[in-house]
């Protein structure tokens, strides 16, 4: 056993959104995400089967829904995303790493 920073090991240029499964089961999955400016694929939305709760723990993130208004979160925000509402990343602050905790139950 042996206990982690979730603001440990990240790197210093990121290209790409990094996802990093922190504990898995059969039901649930926890993982960190770190986006610097990152955002979703300009075509398409996320169209998950699994409920997910998600919290920035640092940096802001807009996340733009379908159906919906945009929601915007700070660190300490946290927003329950149902099964197959179609949301997608509209914004993460350049810059500096949002960090995200992310629960897929």
């Amino acid at each position: 056993m042996k206990a982690e920073n979730i603001f440990d090991s990240i790197p210093e240029e990121l290209n790409k959104e990094m996802f990093d499964v922190l504990a898995q089961n059969e039901k649930i999955t926890i993982e960190r995400i770190v986006s610097k400016g990152h955002t979703s694929p300009d075509v398409g939305w996320y169209d998950q089967e699994k409920s997910e709760w998600v919290m920035v723990l640092k940096g802001g993130a807009t996340i733009g829904f379908e159906d919906n208004d945009d929601i915007e979160l700070n660190a300490g925000d946290h927003l329950t995303i149902l099964p197959h509402v179609k949301h997608r990343v509209c914004w993460t602050t350049p810059g500096i790493e949002t960090v995200w905790l992310a629960v897929h139950y």
